[in-house]
């Protein structure tokens, strides 16, 4: 077998491994470097144990959240939780209002394989009306120089679900 080609740009390199699976890069002092192209994939079998009832929520169009079951408390949370972290105490599920606003938000310049078709896109912590805790979603249908805190967002959800966080996103209310 052949030594594979030498590079000293990495493009090339990324260029080489597309057509033959094998490269090498030579960097600035000299140190020579074999890259290969190797693909990589696994199953995976997950539980959501007790946060099933959220994914499933999505599939049916609704976003739940969970309400601290001590009446003393009541503290709501926008991300589930099984038990209060304010006071300790088990909750229960509740639907959150399918609107909320934009309190804080940034944009994705990078992402993982899942987002790449996506990318750049805007990730937001969505505020909801009586939660005390926020929401991390995207927020799609607008581009970054429309977003600010406090814009009013929508949750859309995914026609065909996955049962995957991806199954609701946030758009501007317009």
């Amino acid at each position: 077998m052949a030594r594979p080609r030498t590079f000293q740009h990495f493009r090339e390199v990324q260029e080489e491994l597309g057509k033959t699976g094998a490269a090498i890069f030579r960097d600035a002092n000299g140190v020579e470097s074999l890259f290969i192209d190797s693909p990589y994939s696994i199953h995976y079998i997950h539980s959501y144990a007790e946060d099933s009832a959220f994914f499933l929520g999505l599939a049916e169009k609704k976003l739940l959240g969970s309400k601290c079951a001590n009446p003393a408390c009541g503290f709501v949370y926008a991300t589930p939780r099984g038990h209060c972290m304010v006071c300790g105490r088990p909750t229960e599920w509740l639907e959150l209002p399918r609107r909320g606003k934009v309190h804080s938000w940034t944009t994705c310049l990078f992402g993982s394989e899942a987002f790449l078709k996506e990318t750049p896109y805007n990730l937001a912590m969505i505020e909801f009306e009586g939660a005390g805790s926020l929401f991390l979603a995207r927020v799609k249908e607008c581009v970054q120089s429309e977003l600010y805190v406090g814009m009013p967002v929508e949750a859309r959800f995914a026609p065909e679900p996955k049962y995957s966080i991806t199954d609701v996103w946030f758009v501007p209310v317009r």
